[in-house]
C-alpha cells in the first residue's frame, strides 16, 4: 500500500494515523509499544521518527511505502 504525502516528511505517528492504524496521535505510543514496526528493515519505537518518500514501513508484516504527492491520501 502507498501512503502519499504532500510534505518533505511525516512522523511515524502521522503515518499511523494516515494509514488508519490509530484514530489520534495520542494513540501512537501504545500502538508502537504493542506492535512490530520496521522502517527500511530497522525496528522503530520512536513515534517522532521522520519518514520520507521512498521509505518502506512494515507494520506487523504488512508493507507500506511513502510516496511524494500533491495530496495526503491513502491508496491501495
Amino acid at each position: 500500500m502507498e501512503i502519499k504525502i504532500r510534505t518533505e516528511h511525516i512522523t511515524l505517528g502521522q503515518f499511523l494515523k494516515l494509514a488508519d492504524f490509530i484514530g489520534s496521535g495520542g494513540q501512537a505510543k501504545l500502538f508502537i509499544e504493542t506492535n512490530t514496526i520496521k522502517v527500511n528493515g530497522t525496528p522503530i519505537i520512536q513515534r517522532g521518527k521522520k519518514l520520507y518518500p521512498g521509505d518502506i514501513i512494515m507494520v506487523n508484516n504488512e508493507s507500506y511505502s511513502i510516496t511524494g504527492g500533491s495530496i495526503a491520501s491513502k491508496n491501495t
